[in-house]
C-alpha cells in the first residue's frame, strides 16, 4: 500500500489510522469536519472536497460515524424512538459514507488492488441482534451494511480487483463510547488501527461486499 485517503482523521480511530499508515511510509491524504470542514451528510461539502483529490488512493477508508448525536444516546425501548433522532443516525452513518463512495470511486485504481473500507458496528448486524434496543444505531448501521454489499457488487464490474468492506473494530476506548462499554474488554485507537489494517492487508478480491471484526472474523449481516 502507497497512499491511502482517510476520512474522518480527526477522530479516535481515524487519527489512528493516519499515525500507523504514516509510520509504514503510506502517503495519506486525511480529511474531517474540525479540520477541513468536510461535512459528509452535506452532498455538496463531500463533492467539493473529493473533487479537490486526484488520487488513485490504495485505500480509502471512512472512519466517520457517532453513537450518540446532539447528547442523545442510543434508545432502550420502542417508546424512546424519535424521528429526527433516527434521520440524524442514518445521515451520519449510513448516508455519510455512502456519499464519499460515491464520489470517491473515480479515485480507486481500475487495474490493480484497491480497498474500500467504512467502520460499521456489531450492534447493525440483524442475525447477530440477541438484545434488541439501540434502535436507530442499529438501523443506521444495518443500512450501511446493505449499502456497502450493493456497492461492492456495483464497484467489481468497474474495478475487478476492488475490495469493499464493512469493519466492525470492537470495542475501542475512545470519549465518545466509554460509557457504553458496559465492561467489556477495549483496546487503544492505535490497537484497533493496527488490527483493523490487518485484516484490510489480508483480504482479497473475492472478500468484496463482506463484514468483518477486527480479528478478520465474518460478521453476520
Amino acid at each position: 500500500m502507497e497512499t491511502a485517503l482517510i476520512i474522518g482523521a480527526s477522530g479516535g480511530i481515524g487519527s489512528a489510522l493516519v499515525r500507523t499508515l504514516e509510520k509504514r511510509e503510506v502517503k495519506v491524504t486525511s480529511l474531517s469536519r474540525s479540520a477541513d470542514g468536510l461535512d459528509v451528510t452535506d452532498e455538496a461539502s463531500v463533492k467539493a472536497h473529493l473533487g479537490a483529490l486526484s488520487g488513485p488512493f490504495d485505500l480509502i477508508f471512512v472512519a466517520t460515524g457517532a453513537l450518540e448525536l446532539n447528547g442523545r444516546g442510543p434508545e432502550k425501548a420502542l417508546k424512546e424512538i424519535r424521528p429526527e433522532v433516527m434521520l440524524e443516525q442514518f445521515r451520519l452513518n449510513c448516508m455519510g459514507p455512502a456519499l464519499v463512495l460515491k464520489e470517491a470511486a473515480r479515485l480507486l485504481p481500475r487495474d490493480c488492488r484497491t480497498v474500500f473500507a467504512a467502520l460499521s458496528a456489531r450492534v447493525g448486524s440483524i442475525g447477530d441482534n440477541h438484545l434488541g434496543g439501540w434502535y436507530s444505531y442499529r438501523t443506521a448501521k444495518a443500512a450501511l451494511n446493505q449499502m456497502i454489499r450493493g456497492a461492492s457488487i456495483e464497484l467489481k464490474r468497474t474495478h475487478r480487483q476492488s475490495i469493499c468492506v464493512a469493519l466492525h473494530p470492537g470495542t475501542v476506548a475512545t470519549l465518545l463510547t466509554s460509557k457504553y462499554a458496559g465492561g467489556r474488554e477495549s483496546h487503544t485507537p492505535d490497537a484497533a488501527a493496527r488490527d483493523l489494517l490487518g485484516v484490510l492487508g489480508n483480504l482479497e478480491p473475492k472478500d468484496t461486499g463482506s463484514f468483518f471484526d477486527w480479528s478478520g472474523k465474518p460478521v453476520p449481516w
